[in-house]
């Protein structure tokens, strides 16, 4: 797994926990980079920060576009795996966007449901298509 692999991996494990405490993201984050273990990278920061920051825009993407699904039905893992992966994908220009959903993509095959994969690809790659017209 690549370094950015990585850290996309610990900014959803970081999500994933805040969901399941109903804490704050930024607190477990905080929390994270004081122990260092496992250690936290900057990208891994700015990905929870990110996803913080544009939770509500985010939340309102995934429900207005996720055909079928609310937020409350999804799976945790998927729910969390999508915002992470719409926030790299809309407020992160400099990482491939072919990249952002494949990596994504992959972190579902690995933690979530049969079905989690192929979600998760159909929903970002509607976000990249939509990406010039959404407003951010």
């Amino acid at each position: 797994m690549s370094a950015r692999g990585k850290a996309r991996r610990r900014a959803l494990d970081i999500l994933f926990e805040s969901e399941l405490r109903g804490e704050d993201p930024l607190k477990i984050l905080a929390e994270r980079v004081e122990r260092q273990e496992p250690p936290v990278n900057e990208y891994t920061s700015a990905i929870v920060e990110g996803v913080a920051r544009h939770r509500p825009r985010i939340d309102e993407l995934i429900t207005t576009y996720a055909e079928g699904w609310t937020l409350d039905r999804m799976p945790a893992v998927d729910r969390n795996l999508l915002r992470g992966g719409t926030y790299e994908l809309l407020w992160m220009p400099g990482v491939p966007e072919g990249v952002v959903i494949s990596e994504w993509v992959h972190l579902a095959g690995e933690l979530s449901t049969d079905e989690s994969p192929q979600f998760v690809n159909g929903l970002l790659a509607r976000f990249k298509q939509l990406k010039p017209s959404l407003t951010l």
